[in-house]
């Protein structure tokens, strides 16, 4: 577990393309709960290439853009289905990558967000590589971490991999991703499917009412 000093995965932010699905999946999250900061804390062996995702500009394919408009990395994704919600991410006050056993970490890296900011979890593509036992248990840390604050967890994995998060009735066999947003506060669970992506979020599917 490390913190990510400024700007130094902004590079691999942009080869990824993961900020056009990430962006406004996270800044829904801390819109729903009024946050005005967020602690980002990026999962996975590649964890650390979503930490710079409030540094990137975005434009989509139906004319919206979000982001950074002077950033160097600018990234584009043709939309399908609704306009993505249109909210900033909020100041982000810690950026944290765990890339080893990350049921275990979990807990301390969200100890690590100051109590003000609203603690954010990405997993993109990373439970996949996880049997299901320690999907589960990665859901049960992040229950237990919302225990004593509220934790918001977005996602993009493969249809039906990460626990909790509908599959909105689709098969792993259509080859896409599901956009997912799950909040957890005081034990309660809220979990729903935001979109589909396609090609690592090259091509989405906006699907939540904002």
């Amino acid at each position: 577990m490390s913190s990510a000093p400024a700007h130094a995965e902004l590079g691999r932010a942009g080869e990824t393309g993961h900020g056009a699905v990430l962006y406004p999946a996270i800044a829904e999250a801390a819109h729903r709960l009024g946050a005005d900061a967020v602690g980002l804390i990026d999962v996975g062996r590649s964890a650390g290439v979503n930490l710079d995702v409030d540094r990137v500009g975005i434009t989509y394919s139906n004319g919206q853009s979000l982001g950074d408009p002077s950033s160097p990395v600018q990234l584009t994704s043709t939309m399908r289905g609704r306009p993505v919600p249109e909210h900033p991410i909020p100041h982000v006050v810690s950026r944290i990558a765990v890339e080893t056993d990350p049921v275990a970490a979990l807990p301390d890296a969200v100890a690590q967000v100051p109590a003000h900011a609203l603690p954010v979890v990405i997993t993109t593509w990373a439970l996949s590589q996880l049997p299901r036992e320690s999907r589960l248990r990665f859901l049960h840390r992040l229950g237990e971490a919302g225990a004593g604050r509220t934790v918001a967890w977005v996602s993009a994995e493969g249809v039906g991999v990460a626990p909790a998060i509908p599959t909105l009735g689709d098969r792993r066999a259509f080859g896409h991703s599901i956009i997912g947003l799950a909040l957890f506060s005081q034990s309660a669970l809220h979990a729903e499917a935001l979109g589909r992506c396609w090609s690592r979020g090259r091509w989405m599917a906006w699907l939540a009412e904002s």
